[in-house]
């Protein structure tokens, strides 16, 4: 057993239990991610929007993945506010239900050819709530995980976190594999079904591991000091927003990266490169497998030298990450195209929000962390990577296939998180049991000698 700096007992098998019930919640999460998103690259414009061209099939099936993310600030708002409340517990079994529940009930979804435009709509009821539970998802399990470790430990234990990502995108990818070993009628009619209805095993076994999850010290010993009940809302909107907008600028073009290249790549190379499609889930099983492996590394860096300058490395790469990435995704060679989905998985899908996931709890205060967390990533995401694939697909058709308007949009996103990033102080060490909220936010702007960057 060791302590935090407050001097709170951390039990270190909470903290595995911590651990793991955040990496497999995620995994849940990702899982879903992936699988919806490769069949709106892949099987929804013809499932769902087939009496129309094959873009603007494609931009409609983009369309319902982005339905998604504008679900997501809502259904972060309600449950941060649970969260903050009664604990980051109930909020991390309830959110679960609700994105296993919903991915299973596009598995069972009628398609236009059997019911017509109620088909379309089903889909979109059923994202919105995939969207609306996904909301408080990684920023609970990341609020969990850092307000569980002892200092020094928070960056590699939250960025477990995406760890379990990669886990959830390698284990999509392998399905997907499956799914298209399969005849391209059975594909069609039942194997992408069974793509979705195989998430109940995902979300059984995260049910299981979250039903026995311990509450953080942290939100503990909060609890035992209230002499009112919280208002996170309130309290992160009187005291918190300059550190929402931070997260939101710093998230934007990571966000943006991240499911561009995980989304929005995929159909690139099928329509504009002429890949052959069952080599898209293969690329993004070992790019999420590496990826994986790099949120981890940078998240103990991060433990060594500091949470603002690695994430300031990885993001002054990103800006310039785009031109060479679809110079070398246009030679068509897939050995170079393995290389930037796997360089684009270690940056920006994993590595850099593996960070992230330390980083941004840091920042807040303790009474309205979980609230500040969701509030500043969800709106982010809706900004960057909900509408990421859908504007890269219509500057792809508008520009007559070119990619350079569609670099030129990653890196300018990603600029305005490198600088929100410099203009961010930085938090390791900081104490995160100060019931002093403005205290606390004093002490995020106090950046011990070791960790300047």
């Amino acid at each position: 057993m060791t302590s935090l700096s407050s001097g709170t007992a951390v039990d270190q098998s909470k903290v595995r239990k911590a651990a793991f019930a955040g990496l497999i919640g995620t995994t849940l999460e990702l899982y879903d991610f992936v699988i919806y998103g490769t069949a709106s690259a892949l099987v929804f414009s013809k499932l769902f929007f087939p009496n129309v061209s094959p873009a603007a099939g494609l931009l409609a099936s983009f369309s319902t993945f982005a339905v998604g993310f504008l679900f997501r600030p809502i259904g972060g708002v309600f449950f941060s506010h649970f969260g903050d409340r009664l604990g980051r517990k109930w909020v991390l079994v309830t959110t679960l239900f609700l994105m296993g529940g919903s991915t299973l009930a596009i598995g069972i979804l009628p398609t236009f050819d059997q019911v017509g435009l109620l088909a379309p709509l089903l889909l979109i009821v059923c994202r919105s709530a995939q969207g609306f539970g996904a909301g408080a998802e990684q920023s609970g399990g990341a609020t969990l995980l850092t307000e569980s470790a002892a200092p020094g430990t928070r960056g590699r234990l939250a960025s477990l976190i995406m760890v379990g990502a990669a886990a959830g995108t390698a284990l999509g990818a392998l399905v997907w594999i499956a799914a298209q070993a399969l005849a391209p009628n059975d594909m069609m009619t039942w194997g992408w079904r069974l793509v979705f209805i195989s998430s109940i095993v995902v979300t059984i076994a995260a049910m299981i591991m979250r039903r026995k999850l311990d509450e953080s010290p942290v939100f503990e010993e909060i609890k035992q000091e209230r002499e009112e009940p919280p208002a996170p809302l309130k309290e992160v909107m009187k005291h918190g927003k300059a550190n929402v907008l931070r997260v939101i600028f710093m998230n934007l073009g990571v966000s943006t990266q991240s499911y561009t290249i995980q989304v929005f790549m995929a159909s690139y190379l099928i329509t504009v490169v002429k890949t052959d499609p069952k080599y898209i889930p293969v690329v993004l099983l070992i790019g999420s497998l590496c990826g994986g492996f790099a949120a981890f590394g940078f998240g103990f860096l991060s433990d060594r030298i500091g949470r603002r300058r690695v994430v300031s490395l990885i993001t002054g790469v990103l800006v310039l990450f785009p031109a060479p990435a679809f110079l070398l995704l246009t030679t068509g060679d897939p050995v170079a195209i393995m290389l930037v989905i796997v360089i684009g998985f270690i940056l920006a899908c994993q590595g850099v929000v593996g960070v992230h996931m330390s980083y941004f709890p840091e920042v807040f205060g303790s009474r309205y962390r979980y609230a500040g967390v969701t509030l500043g990533r969800e709106f982010s995401a809706i900004i960057g990577g909900g509408i990421a694939p859908m504007v890269c697909a219509g500057l792809l058709a508008a520009f007559g296939n070119s990619w350079v308007p569609i670099a030129i949009y990653m890196g300018a996103t990603m600029l305005v998180s490198f600088i929100a990033t410099r203009l961010t102080p930085e938090t390791l060490n900081r104490d995160l049991t100060d019931p002093a909220d403005a205290s606390a936010r004093r002490a995020a702007a106090v950046v011990p000698a070791s960790a300047k960057a």
